[in-house]
């Protein structure tokens, strides 16, 4: 059965108690975000996006990944990440470097000094995380937002060929 809506079928619309925890998701998700940008730009100088780039690229074997399987991570578009690397790039932490095996492709190295950022705005950030997330619920709160989250993720990661993806625009 295709749950999708057509235009000829009416909405399904939310319940009150969904609506209730739609708009605290929201809200929620929104103050979230905001938080982890404020404690980084004023911790490390950095923007939330930038150090999950940086984290990302710590993680990867020689510190370094292809620009696009970056920006699939991200789930920004490629231009984007070609505006955040060259402002990684500007403050040394990132640096590109040439496809050998594409000549159109590069990859994003995160350098030494990089690294080094990386290593003294993470006890901040993780205190963030902690204290506006993990310290507010029980463990069994914890598993289930995790279980909700990954359903979710689940669901929305785009499988089908040609989906609109940001990372291909």
């Amino acid at each position: 059965m295709n749950t999708a809506s057509t235009s000829a079928e009416a909405p399904r619309w939310l319940t009150d108690e969904e609506q209730r925890v739609w708009r605290s998701y929201v809200h929620a998700t929104t103050l979230l975000e905001d938080h982890m940008d404020r404690q980084l730009q004023r911790d490390a100088g950095m923007p939330h996006i930038y150090y999950g780039l940086l984290v990302k690229l710590a993680d990867s074997p020689r510190r370094r990944l292809r620009m696009t399987e970056l920006a699939m991570y991200a789930k920004i578009t490629r231009s984007r990440l070609s505006h955040a690397i060259a402002r990684l790039e500007k403050n040394g932490w990132v640096r590109r470097e040439d496809c050998d095996s594409d000549k159109r492709g590069q990859f994003a190295v995160l350098t030494d000094q990089g690294l080094d950022v990386l290593r003294r705005a993470a006890p901040g950030h993780v205190t963030a995380v902690r204290n506006a997330v993990f310290d507010r619920l029980s463990p069994e709160q914890q598993k289930s937002l995790g279980e909700i989250m990954q359903i979710v993720a689940e669901g929305l990661e785009p499988n089908e060929a040609g989906a609109d993806l940001p990372w291909l625009r």
